[in-house]
């Protein structure tokens, strides 16, 4: 009953355009990276209102047949952000929910509070004990993506079997309930419940219950400059900031409010480095600010920026596996200040398969656990969860791309919270009169350099992507030929690993611990020398990825002589693996 959309089919309709309309309308969008992200749009393989009505009585019915005492009891979280319909789809929901008699549907009262930042839904969650959470946002995607991101009772995203039984759900139930398009009644709602102020009262009180020196921080003389990528991070990261003590931050004023047109950037994702921090750097040498804290639109995400100090007024972006290991060691640091005496066998830090091994040979040096999961926040949330179950603490983990979990008040990457730590960490370092940057080099000088290059190839052909996986999985002719070396076995390979096909050479039996997904593709590369390389597809963008990190002893000090080992190796895995000439492939920016 949207006649923008109706009207859009209809068009296609009578220009006979059958090769779109069976595009739109024989596919449909299907549960991925924790629910559904797309094109906004006509049709069934992309979001629109019929689309979100079908999820979310999918979705209900699940409920009422997996925790019907806890959605009766506890009810359902939902919150949304600011893109183009985000409010819209949410209106959507709430009937679906209601129509099924639910006992309380907590979200922004009569939709026109605060958009709410991704963090806060699995928060909320966890404080009011509820069955689920739904968060309606497609994060830092292009502004006519949007999604539909699921959360379940443990506070984490979803995963199997959760995600594939939703998705059965939904198809037993696409027939618009009654009155699924009226919207008004919910303005006589008796379910809804407003929980943001009190959710935000005990997000922050937890915040500032981990603030490790609240004095220091008030007397920090470093400058922040805050941007929210036009998003809805603001509100928060500013009541974080007093929170914490801090004096408030410089503000990219041009990217403060919620704009779904994203109009001072390309892309709104600070996880492209300098190109999405130009307004940033620009307003912190305005200001004279020497540290740049960006969230990107939903907040789930943190990027940072430092003024280097030794007087070419250069900045440096860091990259997520730099902030990780920052992060990792200021963790490890406040929590040996508070606990001296605890035991580190019963901590625990975890990272993606993608992202650096620096927390592996922290672990390995200080004696807390290591674990790593499978690409992206669903597995280290539930994996967090499950530890936690067995009496253990989980201090940090992060995925390379820029997510960052500080604690597990939030089991998902949280922005505001890593932002403050980031703030912490500096503040504590001016004392010493280190810079970020300082720490980070001297964390090399401890454990070792760990160097990546990470960046990607755009690809919006299945076929091409099917054929490049397929030809490294069948190098030699035959079946798990995989290559075995690079530039005519200057470089030898000595283990890989296929999370596609469940292939693991390291293992005795050749099958991979980690678990496998027939659905996206994965291929890990293990060197002689140390540099281990992943290529993978991405769950929400049309993307193949490159992951690599040279890993060196702390004895192995020449740096630039393992930078061009690594750019020497990355460049013969561009070429000799990816081929993006032959296979028309668009190149990304390296971080």
């Amino acid at each position: 009953q949207n006649e923008k959309t109706r009207k859009e089919i209809y068009s296609l309709y009578l220009s006979k355009d059958v090769p779109k309309l069976r595009k739109l309308l024989l596919s449909r969008l299907k549960f991925g990276t924790a629910g559904l992200r797309g094109q906004m749009g006509p049709g069934y393989s992309q979001m629109n209102d019929l689309v979100i009505i079908q999820t979310a009585q999918g979705l209900t019915v699940y409920l009422e047949e997996t925790a019907k005492d806890v959605i009766h009891e506890s009810g359902i979280v939902i919150g949304y952000d600011g893109r183009h319909n985000s409010r819209r789809y949410v209106e959507g929901n709430f009937h679906c929910i209601e129509y099924q008699g639910h006992r309380r549907i907590y979200s922004p009262s009569s939709l026109d509070a605060e958009t709410k930042a991704t963090p806060f839904v699995p928060f909320t969650v966890l404080l009011y004990k509820c069955a689920a959470g739904v968060m309606i946002t497609a994060s830092h995607n292009p502004k006519e993506d949007n999604g539909y991101k699921v959360y379940w009772k443990n506070g984490a995203q979803i995963i199997s079997p959760h995600d594939e039984e939703i998705q059965k759900t939904i198809m037993k139930n696409l027939h618009p309930w009654e009155n699924s398009w009226d919207i008004s009644i919910l303005t006589a709602s008796t379910q809804l419940t407003d929980p943001l102020q009190e959710a935000m009262n005990s997000y922050m009180k937890a915040l500032g219950q981990a603030v490790l020196e609240a004095e220091l921080n008030s007397n920090c003389k470093i400058k922040f400059t805050y941007s929210a990528m036009h998003g809805v991070g603001y509100v928060y990261m500013a009541e974080a900031f007093k929170t914490a003590n801090f004096q408030p931050f410089v503000v990219v004023k041009e990217q403060k409010e919620p704009d779904p047109e994203f109009p001072t950037v390309e892309f709104p994702n600070p996880e492209e480095g300098r190109s999405a921090l130009d307004l940033s750097i620009k307003t912190a040498d305005l200001h004279n600010s020497s540290v740049i804290l960006a969230n990107d639109p939903d907040a789930d995400r943190l990027a940072v920026a430092e003024k280097q100090s030794k007087g070419n007024n250069e900045w440096h972006v860091f990259s997520g596996n730099e902030l990780g290991a920052l992060l990792g060691w200021w963790s490890w640091y406040a929590r040996r200040k508070r606990e001296p005496e605890e035991d580190p066998s019963q901590l625990y830090m975890m990272s993606s398969t993608v992202s650096s091994k620096i927390l592996k040979t922290m672990a390995a040096k200080e004696g807390f656990n290591f674990i790593e999961t499978l690409t992206g926040f669903k597995w280290m949330g539930n994996k967090t969860a499950e530890l936690q179950r067995q009496g253990k603490s989980v201090l940090f983990a992060y995925e390379e791309a820029i997510g960052f979990m500080c604690g597990t008040e939030v089991l998902d990457k949280d922005g505001i919270s890593a932002g403050i730590r980031v703030a912490e960490m500096a503040a504590y370092l001016s004392k010493k009169d280190m810079s970020l940057m300082d720490k980070l080099k001297e964390l090399f000088s401890v454990y070792g350099h760990h160097i990546s290059c990470n960046s990607y190839y755009i690809c919006n052909k299945q076929p091409v992507i099917q054929r490049l996986f397929g030809r490294l999985r069948t190098f030699s002719g035959s079946p798990d030929s995989y290559p075995q070396s690079l530039l005519n076995g200057t470089y030898e390979i000595t283990s890989i690993r296929d999370l596609t096909t469940g292939y693991d050479s390291s293992q005795p039996d050749k099958k991979a611990v980690l678990p496998v997904s027939k659905s996206s593709q994965m291929i890990t590369f293990t060197f002689k020398n140390g540099l281990v390389a992943t290529l993978r597809t991405s769950g929400t963008e049309p993307k193949i990825k490159y992951y690599t990190e040279l890993v060196a002893l702390p004895e192995e000090t020449n740096l630039k002589e393992l930078q061009d080992t690594l750019q020497e190796m990355v460049t013969a895995i561009i070429n000799e693996f990816l081929q993006p000439d032959k296979n028309g492939l668009k190149q990304g920016p390296s971080t």
